[in-house]
């Protein structure tokens, strides 16, 4: 893979990263299509070269075959017309015919070896195609996975600091009743004083 897709793939990496999660999912982000398209339509402009031209071979194939067949049947023609020029000479009969049959099967065996390279040669292509694609696609899937990993983990730990906060406020709101205790308990001592005072100045009375 070249320098400047691995930067793509790069540049699309942080790109995800840096997308904010949709209300209430720690899955789903959100992201805004014309950025990734314009992403993606950079990293199918820096495609390798070669790989255009396999996929234009593979596109292509019928017309290779039937390209390499056309040839082998100018060839055979050809082999043919030579032939009856031969038998046309009576003197040479003999000698034509050894000819004729010996320009024929090198025609037909060549014509059947270019079918063959033809055929070998577009399955080369056609798998090398699938090969760099499958490549494309697990480094793109190793990606998506690895950015997924990494917003869990910030979903995890958002959530551990949510926790402390709520536990920091928990233990802020818990201060406050103990003012609230002191205080009764100086009230307390206060009305037990009066109760005492009017114990020792006896029973009222009453007129």
């Amino acid at each position: 893979m070249s320098s400047k897709i691995e930067q793509l793939i790069d540049e699309i990496e942080e790109y995800i990263d840096s997308c904010k999660y949709q209300a209430l999912s720690n899955t789903k982000i959100i992201v805004n299509k014309e950025e990734i398209d314009e992403l993606l339509r950079e990293l199918r402009m820096k495609t390798p070269d070669e790989i255009k031209r396999y996929q234009k071979i593979i596109s292509n194939k019928e017309a290779i075959l039937n390209d390499a067949k056309d040839k082998a049947q100018e060839l055979i023609n050809e082999a043919t017309v030579h032939t009856n020029e031969l038998i046309n000479e009576h003197e040479i009969m003999q000698q034509a015919y050894a000819q004729a049959n010996e320009i024929v099967t090198l025609a037909t065996q060549q014509a059947q070896e270019i079918l063959d390279q033809a055929t070998m040669e577009a399955n080369e292509v056609r798998n090398a195609a699938m090969q760099y694609t499958d490549d494309l696609l697990g480094n793109l899937e190793n990606i998506i996975s690895h950015s997924i990993d990494i917003a869990n983990a910030k979903y995890e730990n958002l959530i551990v600091s949510l926790r402390n906060c709520e536990e920091i406020v928990q233990s802020n709101r818990a201060s406050l009743y103990p003012v609230e205790e002191m205080a009764a308990e100086e009230e307390q001592p206060a009305e037990t004083a009066q109760r005492e005072n009017a114990a020792q100045d006896g029973p009222l009375d009453i007129i």
